[in-house]
């Protein structure tokens, strides 16, 4: 009787004071959101340990590593992200900006057309592969790009196009 209370006493514990996924993904990203990307990134682990299809949490994980410069990390989680949710043109955007990070500026391209494809007037992905096109030279496709991100309300582009457009 006494080996059943101490097994009922540590199960009740252990259930009351487990996190959910859920949970974990919050504190992640309240850490996140005060600068502390290394804290954010063990909860987001914790998350994923639980829930291995949170796909917020792949997604938000991989922020932080583009925040730490872990390009690569991030690129991996951002995949992950995509598998999930093929149709979130955020995570295409962010990926294609950790690709810009690593001077990928084609394969940034392609996921900036990708988030465009989903989301016509995702003003972010007009502006970003405006970026890469000016990176690589094309300087006309650059100035259509940010014409169109101006056009979506974007400040950014809005400064650029006059010194750098017709």
């Amino acid at each position: 009787m006494k080996k059943l209370l101490i097994v009922l006493i540590f199960f009740f514990s252990y259930t009351t004071y487990s996190q959910t996924a859920e949970e974990y993904f919050d504190i992640a990203y309240d850490k996140a959101e005060n600068g502390d990307y290394y804290g954010a990134i063990s909860n987001y682990n914790k998350a994923i340990e639980l829930n291995s299809s949170y796909t917020n949490a792949y997604y938000n994980r991989g922020w932080s590593k583009r925040k730490l410069k872990d390009h690569y990390g991030a690129i991996a989680d951002f995949n992950k992200a995509i598998e999930l949710d093929p149709n979130d043109a955020s995570a295409y955007v962010n990926r294609g900006n950790a690709r810009t990070d690593l001077k990928d500026y084609y394969g940034a391209i392609a996921d900036y057309n990708k988030a465009i494809e989903l989301d016509p007037d995702y003003t972010s992905a007009y502006n970003n592969r405006s970026i890469s096109k000016e990176l690589i030279g094309d300087l006309n496709g650059a100035c259509d790009d940010a014409k169109k991100a101006v056009n979506l309300g974007n400040t950014a582009s809005a400064k650029w196009v006059p010194n750098n457009c017709n």
